[in-house]
């Protein structure tokens, strides 16, 4: 839940981010601190605000994976064609038409690799904030069977823990696959 809802305001956030260019410059040093916060130290505060429910756990997902899919998006709004902006230019095509129709198919091969880096960390964050703050799920029996010596346990919930990352990095690479299929990088992960 926490890689979808960054999905949505990582790609609208990086969308208005790479057309608009003084709103950018203006955020881009408050985006760069953010960045570089461990963000591992907001788990805390997380649960401070938001409890020890499954609430925490998906915003910390969400804020890890939040920065690889906000900054591809970015990068693949600026890397559009000169030549194919002009001819939306010359269509007189309006700037949500351009964003729609040529910005945002464009920029889908850098939003997926955006993608394929966020839910392996939002994998990670929702493990730290079950570890560090959670009474269920896999983190906190993974702190459980630590504590309790359960070698056995423990090696069973690192190999769930690492079959469900990569099934849900499967489904993002597939996803690349199936919607751009005209790109070589949806050639190269398979």
């Amino acid at each position: 839940m926490g890689f979808l809802a960054t999905l949505v305001v990582g790609v609208i956030l990086g969308a208005m981010l790479g057309k608009i260019q003084w709103l950018e410059r203006t955020l881009n040093p408050f985006i760069v601190a953010l960045q570089v916060m461990p963000k591992v130290a907001l788990v805390p505060l997380f649960i401070v605000w938001f409890g020890f429910g499954p609430t925490s756990k998906i915003i910390m997902s969400a804020v890890l994976a939040f920065f690889p899919i906000m900054s591809n998006t970015i990068l693949g709004i600026k890397s559009v064609d000169r030549g194919h902006r002009e001819l939306m230019v010359s269509l007189n095509a309006s700037p949500w038409r351009t964003l729609i129709e040529l910005e945002l198919p464009s920029a889908l091969p850098y939003l997926l690799t955006g993608a394929e880096i966020g839910i392996v960390l939002a994998i990670i964050g929702a493990i730290v904030g079950e570890y560090l703050g959670g009474s269920q799920g896999l983190g906190h029996m993974a702190v459980a069977t630590m504590n309790a010596f359960d070698v056995q346990a423990m090696f069973a919930v690192i190999f769930l823990l690492t079959f469900m990352g990569f099934f849900l990095y499967f489904i993002v690479v597939s996803a690349r696959q199936f919607i751009t299929p005209w790109h070589a990088a949806a050639h190269n992960k398979t």
